[in-house]
């Protein structure tokens, strides 16, 4: 999982509450568990202007001229502004995957669905809850700004705005320390490689019958 320490970069907005995660990467794309390979096929239904389908080549389907992300002024972006219960619906982990494939690393939201909060830190994706009035205050910045940046200082725990105004925000402490070190569920179970290796043998030993092969 790529480490997340402190990221600058355009934000784009979408003003919107309750996006689900089929809105986010639609049903037809899930076949896949690489991780990759998504961020073609990110709010797929609000991108472009026919169907998307599996597999297929995305270069020259038509673009929906009016979607945030299809706009030259937010190409590239890395933060993502949205609105209450970002991330409701399935449980899918395509979500994240494929925002974090798109090129987000973070995304701020005055609240979030539970599951997709979770699955976000997982893959090296930071959610930040800000308050409703900054969030629209964020909004109003971004639309009056364009090329808008932000800088999501991790390690400190502020976004520092273009004029040098820092906003706090909270994130739990072992997430935060999972986030900085770039480790998913895999990478802190192989931590502890050497332990378990020495378990394995022990084991091996007092229980032979456990291993006939």
């Amino acid at each position: 999982m790529k480490a997340f320490t402190v990221v600058t970069g355009i934000v784009a907005p979408m003003d919107r509450a309750n996006i689900d995660t089929d809105m986010i990467i639609p049903k037809q794309f899930l076949k896949s568990i690489k991780r990759s390979g998504f961020g073609p096929n990110l709010f797929d239904e609000l991108r472009y202007l026919d169907e998307g389908q599996p597999d297929a080549d995305n270069s020259g389907r038509p673009l929906n001229p009016d979607f945030v992300l299809n706009q030259p002024r937010y190409q590239g972006a890395a933060v993502l502004l949205a609105r209450e219960n970002f991330g409701c619906g399935s449980s899918r982990e395509h979500a994240p995957w494929a925002l974090e494939d798109f090129g987000f690393r973070a995304i701020i939201a005055p609240s979030y669905a539970d599951i997709f909060y979770n699955n976000s830190f997982k893959n090296g994706l930071l959610p930040i809850v800000l308050a409703d009035e900054l969030v629209d205050q964020l909004f109003q910045e971004v639309a009056a700004s364009e090329g808008y940046q932000l800088t999501i200082d991790l390690p400190e725990q502020v976004i520092r705005k273009p004029s040098g105004e820092c906003i706090p925000f909270e994130v739990d402490a072992f997430r935060k320390h999972c986030l900085l070190n770039g480790l998913d569920d895999i990478g802190l179970t192989l931590q502890d490689a050497d332990a378990i290796r020495a378990y394995e043998v022990t084991r091996r030993q007092q229980a032979p019958w456990l291993f006939n092969e």
